[in-house]
């Protein structure tokens, strides 16, 4: 995989989505597990409860970095284009023209 910062950002978006599941299916054993008894299930429980806490404000946190990036990014195109837009459109035709060499050769 290329670290190029479209393939970061998604990188970032799906453990961003990674994590949301498994928040929510620790949730969910928490839930299924309720009615449990004992002080040791109960200190567990709390303690679980306390890092998922502290897991949502985290993730809450890195969705909105991965927002701002994204956005910053799509702005520093958007400028791009806008000042140099023959450049840009050399570079689109070059890059179509690049794909359609490697892709006519299959």
């Amino acid at each position: 995989m290329s670290d190029t910062p479209s393939s970061t950002t998604s990188s970032q978006a799906q453990l961003v989505s990674d994590i949301k599941a498994v928040i929510a299916d620790a949730e969910e054993i928490l839930g299924a597990t309720a009615d449990q008894g004992g002080e040791k299930i109960s200190a567990l429980r709390a303690r679980i409860q306390e890092r998922l806490r502290d897991a949502r404000t985290r993730l809450a946190a890195a969705e909105a970095v991965l927002l701002d990036k994204t956005r910053a990014a799509a702005r520093a195109t958007d400028a791009y284009v806008h000042e140099s837009p023959w450049q840009a459109v050399g570079i689109g035709a070059g890059v179509g023209f690049l794909l359609g060499l490697i892709l006519g050769r299959r």
